[in-house]
This record gives C-alpha cells, structure tokens and sequence, in this order.
C-alpha cells in the first residue's frame, strides 16, 4: 500500500566523506577512475605553475578556440576586475536616470513641503482660510451659547420674584 510523500524505511539517506576520505580517495561518493584523473589533474597544475613562474609575462588564458582564432565581437563583455589599489576614490559615478528622477522628487516634496510651512502655496492657502472661517464659525456659536445661557438665567431670576 502506499504511503504517499514520506517512506517509512531509512531509504536514500546521505552519506556524506570525511576530508580524510576525499583526500585518501576512499569515499564513496566517487568512484575509483577518479583518482586517476585526478593525480594527472595534479600534475598539470604543477606543471602549469612552474611554466607561470617561467613566463610571467603572459597574463590572460585563452579557453577553448580563443587562442586559435582571434575574434573582435563587439558584444563580448570583458570581466572589468579591479584592484583595491588601482581604483580612485576620487572619482564620481554617474546616477542612473532613476536615481537621478528618485533625487530630484524627494527634492521637490522638501521644497514643496517648506512653501507649505511658511504658507506661500495655494493649498496652504486655502487651509488658512478655511480654518479663518471654522474659528470665526465657532466663536459666533460660543457667544450665541453665553446670550442664551444669559437669557435663561433671566427668565430664572424673573420667575422668582
């Protein structure tokens, strides 16, 4: 019967080598052919290393046909490695036009944001007014209160006598 996504038994379990076994060969990740290839793997590099220290003169390896046949192709993008050494701090990078659009409305929104502190825009403006008016509004609704607040304390003490 089946037991859908998750099996009951350790099956498939991961083994993984020891640095020791990788080194020794023995692991079981890999078979033996392996270590053949890699002992001459091994003895090209130090074969490589002992012609780079014999002609240090040339810098760039050549992969695949590069070196058999010479190619200008325009859209070949070549890796741009900079040192630490060699790079200026002194020089400025360009701002991407969205970087520069991004710049540019965080200015305005300051600047907007200022005229409308000091009240010079027009919706600065209209707020002003308005709220010209809501004062005026409440200070007629609180002197109307006080008139009949009076009046009634009035009839009050006209009621009495």
């Amino acid at each position: 019967m089946g037991r859908g996504k998750f099996k009951g038994k350790p099956t498939g379990r991961r083994q993984f080598s020891t640095p020791e076994q990788m080194m020794s060969g023995t692991s079981a990740s890999r078979p033996r052919t392996f270590k053949k290839e890699e002992a001459e793997v091994e003895e090209d590099e130090r074969s490589d290393e002992e012609s780079v220290e014999e002609s240090e003169d040339e810098t760039e390896k050549t992969k695949g046909t590069q070196g058999v046949i010479q190619i200008e192709n325009p859209n070949l993008v070549k890796p741009k490695n900079l040192k630490a050494r060699d790079v200026d701090i002194e020089q400025t990078t360009e701002l991407s036009r969205r970087e520069r659009g991004e710049i540019e409305r965080q200015r305005a929104h300051e600047r907007y944001m200022r005229l409308q502190e000091q009240g010079k825009t027009e919706q600065a403006r209209k707020d002003l007014e308005r709220l010209a008016l809501i004062r005026q509004q409440r200070e007629e609704a609180a002197k109307k209160r006080e008139e009949e607040k009076a009046a009634k304390e009035q009839k009050k003490v006209e009621a009495r006598k």
